[in-house]
């Protein structure tokens, strides 16, 4: 979970919170009346959860700590599946805090602008497929907010949309440090809209406004999936005009150009095409040898061309599977110590370029595949991180190993680096009910489920 869902979280579980506490640790109805039952959940900063402790129990703050925040410590990083440590306040000295924050202002700077280092120009493989796009993207990023604004890209999944916008803004950032540059996924951008309104605080919602409205450069990867939603669809749109007005530069990527997105509200067509529409197309014969010849420059040995073809002739849908078989075959090539040569890759790559082969379905399998749809790599999804960009994806593991094989949960916790199955069982349960509601994520998951057993 990011800070605002845990925040969320602990606010809304705040009295089973507590409840756990007694029931766990055996406490007597009498100390938990007078000490646990009156404490208050503030907020979780920097991975600290702020407790209240009321007027009237002031003189027993350092009591209460000793006794309780182990207890408060366990438990809720148990319940969030992330480590938080806690921190007792006096509701009098809450109190101030709140009247003496002012107004949040974001600084937003190349640490945080949310860039994939990899994802630069100078890593670009150029072809016919996107000669066009290339040469806008770069239009932009040498004159951002006077070229083409906003630059409005699209193309399917895995065709270097997102790697052109990076590469935007880390040559925006090279040529001037000191522009603010914000990267966000169109999901990270509903997600905070939606948390925000849930919160009922009417100065969280301000802050995102100010975070989004005072940069420089905005890309936006994905947009049609904020189509629809209401709240965060207006929150864009007013986002949108706030920029644009000011000349600040917007790059928005989508998988449809605006006229044949058909849920897409005249507004948004008519802004969206007030700068430059460009398309990516799947790579030829030609770009795809090029991008493999590219990926082999760090292997350290050379490859001979022959592989090159083998795969570049069977793989031509997208560049992401294209990476994919070509690290397939790095990690097969040097997990058994051996060379790369047409002797290995059929063998390395049966699996991938094989597809009328009947696999066995594994956890192995659907971490693959899943990293893959929400282009992650199998270690961001097996990694320690609780990002938010993280926890759906691992979660929609949990519930496919669990729908698809026949592992026991021991062993999914296994293959996702879990210690124990505690938190699979909430991952499977997680997704369950959720599939109930929410029909865009049945929808991916069947979707995943095809890529998964395309029979």
């Amino acid at each position: 979970m990011e800070t605002d869902n845990i925040n969320l979280f602990i606010e809304n579980n705040w009295e089973n919170i507590k409840e756990n506490v007694r029931n766990e640790y055996d406490i007597a109805d009498i100390s938990f009346d007078t000490w646990i039952r009156p404490l208050k959940f503030k907020s979780v900063e920097n991975d600290t959860a702020s407790i209240i402790i009321p007027s009237d129990r002031a003189q027993a703050i350092n009591y209460i700590t000793k006794k309780y925040k182990t207890y408060f410590v366990v438990t809720i990083t148990e319940m969030t599946d992330h480590n938080i440590d806690v921190n007792f306040i006096l509701e009098d000295d809450a109190n101030n805090e709140d009247v003496i924050i002012k107004e949040k202002i974001y600084n937003i700077n190349s640490e945080n602008a949310n860039l994939i280092s990899k994802y630069r120009f100078d890593t670009f493989v150029v072809g016919n497929n996107n000669k066009f796009a290339h040469s806008a993207a770069l239009a932009v990023a040498e004159s951002p907010g006077e070229a083409y604004n906003p630059l409005y890209l699209y193309g399917g999944s895995g065709l270097g949309k997102t790697h052109l916008m990076h590469s935007i803004g880390h040559f925006i950032l090279d040529q001037d440090p000191n522009k603010k540059v914000l990267y966000v996924t169109s999901e990270n951008f509903t997600n905070e809209v939606i948390n925000a309104i849930r919160s009922g605080n009417s100065s969280k919602m301000n802050e995102i406004r100010e975070k989004y409205r005072s940069v420089d450069v905005l890309l936006i990867d994905d947009v049609q999936y904020i189509i629809g939603k209401d709240a965060t669809q207006q929150e864009f749109f007013n986002t949108f005009n706030e920029l644009h007005s000011a000349g600040k530069q917007i790059i928005i990527s989508s998988d449809k150009p605006p006229q044949d997105m058909e849920t897409l509200e005249e507004r948004f067509r008519t802004r969206f095409q007030w700068g430059l529409t460009a398309d990516i197309q799947a790579p030829d014969y030609e770009t795809r040898m090029a991008i493999l010849k590219k990926y082999s420059e760090n292997y350290g040995k050379e490859i001979d061309n022959a592989v090159f073809e083998y795969i570049a002739e069977n793989i031509t849908s997208n560049i992401r599977e294209l990476e994919g078989a070509y690290n397939k075959l790095v990690a097969y090539s040097r997990l058994n110590k051996i060379d790369i040569s047409m002797d290995i890759v059929e063998e390395a790559l049966k699996d991938i370029i094989n597809p009328n082969q009947i696999r066995e379905i594994t956890p192995e399998n659907i971490i693959n595949v899943v990293a893959e749809h929400f282009n992650l790599t199998s270690d961001d999804i097996r990694s320690k991180r609780k990002t938010a960009d993280l926890v759906l994806p691992r979660q929609i593991c949990m519930y496919l190993c669990k729908e698809l094989t026949q592992e026991p949960l021991q062993e999914i916790a296994k293959a996702l680096n879990k210690k124990d199955h505690t938190t699979i069982i909430y991952g499977i349960n997680k997704i369950s009910e959720s599939v109930k509601v929410d029909k865009n994520l049945l929808n991916k998951i069947e979707v995943i489920k095809k890529k998964i057993s395309p029979s």
